[in-house]
């Protein structure tokens, strides 16, 4: 038994049948626990199998050095067939992102420094590729918010070369063998070095034309802001209150007040009119006498 019920389960195909006739289909999302990020847990705990198996008996004896060997090359099988299934088969997750790229350099790294401290590899070469991965990575973060520089194909080539000549060197090669084996890790380190330099120019063209992109994508913001300014017209300036005030108190003043003169007082006023008054009624008295005669 499930635990679900008919009417959620009619829902939910119901809500289905919506999304598929919507044309959104559901995207499963991987669970951790797949092939892929199995293949990859399983090369992170061959990491010190085989640092023991390496180091067995001081270091020097052909049987644990040949088991040695198988140990790292079920890692470096591994660690081709994990990214392949998890890119065929959308098992692609956030756990595989991390541990996958941490197995890799958990498993060179563990071959190449019990290399050098067993005195068969010259230190250098160990600095020089462990110090070509790490530069690497913190320059992936440098990076990560303008893009994802994909992988190269000098970048598979020397991931091949180094696991050829790190595997050359952890079997107890003797004669022309041993040899050949110097030549491989040569190989090996002029492709790291090649590989790095390259990647840090990808680096720093991507990460210009990034910054480039958001100084445009700046400049075309405030554009845009100052031509919605211009739409909308320059701002007016309106009275404020007191000045409405004043403006309404001398609209209702007389001329006197418009043009800055004191009005007479109350009692001038009166005496004036009281002698228009005496002036008109003398006028309308000679008229009529001037009638008469």
């Amino acid at each position: 038994m499930t635990g679900v019920s008919a009417s959620t389960a009619g829902g939910a195909h119901a809500g289905g049948v919506r999304g598929a006739s919507r044309g959104t289909p559901a995207v499963r999302q991987a669970g951790v626990w797949n092939i892929a990020n199995i293949l990859t847990m399983i090369r992170l705990l061959l990491v010190p199998g085989f640092v023991a198996l390496l180091l067995a008996d001081g270091g020097y004896d052909p049987a644990w050095r040949a088991l040695a060997w198988a140990a790292f090359a079920v890692a470096m099988i591994t660690d081709v067939f994990d990214g392949h299934l998890a890119r065929t088969y959308n098992l692609v997750t956030d756990f595989g992102k991390i541990a996958d790229p941490i197995a890799d350099k958990a498993i060179m790294g563990a071959a190449l420094i019990c290399l050098s401290w067993l005195g068969e590899l010259p230190w250098w070469v160990t600095a020089v590729i462990l110090g070509r991965e790490l530069g690497i990575t913190v320059l992936r973060f440098w990076v990560i918010r303008f893009g994802v520089i994909p992988a190269s194909r000098g970048g598979k080539l020397k991931t091949l070369a180094q696991g050829t000549a790190a595997g050359m060197y952890v079997l107890a090669l003797t004669g022309p063998l041993a040899t050949l084996r110097f030549w491989v890790m040569a190989v090996a380190v002029v492709l790291t070095v090649a590989t790095g330099l390259d990647y840090v120019r990808q680096a720093v063209v991507l990460r210009r034309a990034g910054l480039a992109a958001e100084r445009a994508a700046r400049r075309e913001a405030a554009a845009g802001a100052e031509g919605t300014v211009g739409e909308v017209g320059p701002a007016v300036p309106t009275a404020t209150a007191s000045e409405a005030l004043v403006a309404t108190a001398a609209s209702a003043a007389g001329p006197a007040e418009r043009t800055g003169e004191a009005p007479p007082p109350a009692g001038e006023r009166a005496g004036q009119a009281a002698r228009e008054k005496s002036q008109d009624a003398a006028g309308a008295r000679q008229g009529g006498g001037e009638t008469r005669r």
